[in-house]
């Protein structure tokens, strides 16, 4: 049975690809290249996504910004910052190399892949930070339905 790129993309936000059965070896990151085939954003997303009730062509996704050391306590995320983003796309399709490409109304190229090197240890610093969350915030990050945070951590 072949994969559909929406399966891949899921596997992919979800960590489910790891060598060693380990989400937490494995992530996404997110690539957009301009319509000039240069690279404009790269960053690591967060575990969750949803496709929109409204329009099956956006994908709501949370890019990993925001993160800092704090002296106190550590690794933090600015949730008001680390908020989620819209993957608004036209076509998709799946990579031979197991990569998930968007083509963006916005005219730009979106790629979802394994998070690598800085990306994926960015990725294990945000679920590490989780861990500090309630259970009604992490419902709330994962629901990605807002676009603002008035919890703890903005």
């Amino acid at each position: 049975m072949s994969t559909t790129w929406q399966t891949r993309l899921a596997d992919l936000i979800a960590g489910r690809h790891s060598s060693n059965g380990d989400p937490v070896d494995a992530g996404a990151q997110l690539r957009v290249f301009d319509d000039e085939g240069a690279e404009v954003f790269l960053q690591a997303l967060a575990r969750h996504h949803r496709v929109d009730q409204d329009d099956p062509q956006l994908i709501w996704i949370r890019p990993l910004v925001g993160g800092a050391e704090s002296a106190e306590l550590g690794y933090l995320f600015n949730l008001s910052a680390t908020r989620r983003r819209g993957l608004s796309w036209t076509r998709a399709h799946l990579e031979e190399n197991g990569d998930v490409v968007l083509l963006l109304r916005s005219g730009e190229t979106a790629i979802v892949q394994p998070a690598e090197g800085d990306l994926l240890a960015e990725l294990q610093r945000w679920d590490r930070f989780t861990d500090r969350l309630t259970r009604k915030e992490e419902a709330q990050l994962d629901a990605l339905d807002s676009d603002s945070w008035h919890g703890q951590f903005s």
